[in-house]
């Protein structure tokens, strides 16, 4: 089925103070018009995913949820396919499987998982990936590869999406994107992230120029399969700002790039109300990007643009 690539929205937040807090901060999620809560999946100060997005959904009634994105090394996947399709039931199919490689060098350093090269992370996932879809699958499946091997197994309980819930796979790399345009139902769009941490140099491989190869590389390797694709982004800034200008110098200035360059990176939001929902349109008909997640202290500055582009 062909994505009408309207636009929907996505908070991101990793914790809250409270259990009653977080379940408050799902509903105004919900009540504003987003259309789904994401958590990351780090051993850093958050919350766990699984517990914090069940609570979400049972606080909620049709907000989406879901992880951005399951780290594959830290469970091995048909402990994730029992987790996640119990999520999927309790929540009555709102969930989205974000699964990726693995990339933040602390949380193996810090947690003695050991972290392999990428490449063998990225080979991993790809594995895991079969694994969960036979886990999804009506019946008992058997897989084996090199990491992974599954016998006359039968994963239960099944999702209440089905044939699974939709696959959330991002990446900077041409091997992750394509892995993603082949397998995944939305593929995200970021940075690529090499040297395992947020840096300067990993934000210039989100510019424009560089989103530009990425879609090519999504465009190759998805083939016929393109146009069902939702192609989403996660933005890492907003400033709603009558001196757009003045906040792209700031920006560009943090990234050792010049204010033309950062003019239309695609990772930040700067500007008026109506600036952002045009930065955001030509977005979208450039890189068909029409689901865009911000982070939880952009709820309330964004909640305009929600209200302005969503469904549209």
């Amino acid at each position: 089925m062909t994505h009408d690539r309207r636009f929907r929205f996505g908070i991101q937040a990793a914790t809250a103070p409270s259990g009653a807090e977080w379940a408050a901060l799902a509903r105004k999620v919900e009540d504003l018009g987003y259309s789904s809560l994401m958590i990351p999946d780090h051993f850093g100060d958050q919350w766990a995913p699984i517990p914090a997005l069940t609570a979400a959904a049972l606080a909620t009634t049709t907000l989406r949820v879901g992880a951005l994105v399951f780290d594959n090394d830290y469970r091995h996947p048909v402990v994730l396919a029992k987790e996640a399709a119990t999520l999927d039931l309790l929540s009555g199919g709102r969930l989205e499987l974000g699964l990726g490689a693995g990339w933040m060098n602390t949380d193996y350093e810090q947690s003695g998982i050991p972290q392999d090269r990428a490449g063998v992370r990225v080979e991993r996932m790809q594995e895991a990936i079969a694994v969960l879809k036979g886990c999804f699958a009506p019946g008992a499946f058997s897989y084996e590869g090199k990491h992974y091997k599954i016998t006359g197994f039968d994963g239960l309980p099944k999702p209440v999406q089905q044939p699974s819930p939709p696959l959330l796979i991002g990446g900077g790399a041409q091997r992750v994107l394509s892995i993603a345009a082949r397998e995944a139902d939305i593929v995200g769009v970021n940075p690529s992230i090499p040297s395992g941490a947020v840096d300067a140099s990993a934000a210039r491989t989100g510019v424009a120029s560089e989103t530009d190869r990425k879609l090519s590389w999504i465009r190759s390797a998805a083939g016929d399969r393109y146009p069902e694709i939702e192609l989403n982004m996660l933005v890492f800034a907003v400033n709603v700002t009558k001196d757009r200008s003045a906040a792209l110098a700031q920006l560009a200035s943090m990234f050792g790039a010049d204010a033309a360059e950062m003019d239309d990176f695609p990772h930040t939001l700067f500007g008026t109300v109506n600036q952002i929902c045009e930065q955001l349109q030509q977005a979208r008909a450039r890189w068909d990007v029409s689901y865009w997640i911000v982070q939880a202290d952009a709820i309330d500055a964004m909640a305009p643009v929600v209200a302005a582009l969503n469904g549209q």
